[in-house]
């Protein structure tokens, strides 16, 4: 009976064996090259994940865990005004970034594609400050808008005759002033997708508009803007959010200030974790921060599908 067995186990056996051995010849070489980033993914973004999700229940003395207290510290991070303030800051920089983080680089697209001469210098120029570091950007704004009259953009205006002006010392210019310079180093890239968007448009479209009679104002009301405006809901959706990530510009420009008016969200995690060394509301700020980000790309990627689907 033993014998039996044995003979009816041996295909099986054989059969992993032979599997194993396949795999190996198949896939091993692949699975090497690929555990190198598998390795820095799980390192580096999901293990930080889960284990801020973890720290975000429990309080914290410094980066350690002392006890679990469930949702207190997301009740005490939602009740705290800093995080009230940084919120509605952060809807001032939603509102005043689609007013010009969307419409500037539409408008950039549409007069690029209309450019006869010199294409490739124009599109280099509109492209070109993506390609500065970020930070750069930042510190170079923060000294061109410096509130006296030594700064670049105040001594240019006074020798016109006007200002001085507090730039990003002014409360209620602060946010519009971030949004602008955000806006400056990053429309480009934006732009040109926009650009790529509009080289698909059927020209036969724009004659039969000019048949009728049209000028260049029809001709974007009833061509360009019935066709843009599938890639202009999805960046919509984008523009939403980067906004609930902006830290580096206010953080490197004013520090938040004057007085909490450019504070964001990140900014209020960033001050948790590293000013009042409470990493269990730093956390429990990110993980709401985190889960408005998942929404609004949840629907990006349905809005996407949809337009992918009716193309």
């Amino acid at each position: 009976m033993a014998t039996v067995k044995k003979k009816e186990k041996q295909p099986v056996r054989e059969r992993i064996r032979q599997g194993a051995a396949q795999w190996v010849r198949r896939d091993l070489v692949g699975w090497l090259l690929l555990l190198p980033s598998l390795f820095c993914f799980i390192f580096f973004l999901w293990q930080p994940l889960i284990n801020g999700v973890r720290i975000s229940f429990y309080e914290t003395r410094g980066f350690d865990t002392v006890r679990f207290i469930g949702l207190e510290n997301y009740v005490d991070v939602i009740t705290n005004s800093s995080f009230i303030n940084a919120a509605l800051n952060t809807l001032k920089y939603g509102v005043w970034s689609i007013m010009l983080g969307l419409l500037v680089p539409v408008i950039a697209a549409v007069l690029l594609n209309e450019v006869v001469h010199a294409k490739g210098f124009f599109r280099f120029g509109i492209y070109f400050p993506c390609m500065v570091p970020g930070i750069v950007t930042s510190v170079m704004w923060t000294i061109l808008l410096e509130p006296d009259a030594q700064g670049m953009l105040n001594y240019l205006l006074g020798r016109l005759g006007v200002g001085p002006f507090q730039f990003l010392q002014d409360p209620n210019a602060v946010v519009p002033i971030i949004v602008m310079t955000m806006t400056w180093g990053a429309s480009g890239s934006t732009a040109i997708l926009y650009l790529a968007d509009l080289q698909s448009v059927n020209t036969s479209l724009y004659e039969a508009v000019e048949i009728d009679g049209g000028g260049i104002l029809q001709k974007f009301l009833y061509v360009t803007v019935p066709h843009m405006s599938g890639m202009v809901r999805m960046m919509f959706i984008m523009q939403i959010i980067s906004v609930l990530q902006v830290f580096q510009q206010p953080f490197t420009m004013t520090g938040g200030g004057p007085n909490g008016a450019s504070e964001t969200l990140g900014m209020v995690a960033y001050n948790y974790a590293f000013i009042n060394n409470e990493a269990g509301k730093s956390a429990a700020t990110s993980v709401i921060l985190g889960g408005a980000i998942m929404i609004f790309s949840i629907v990006y990627m349905n809005v996407k599908k949809k337009d992918d689907t009716q193309a």
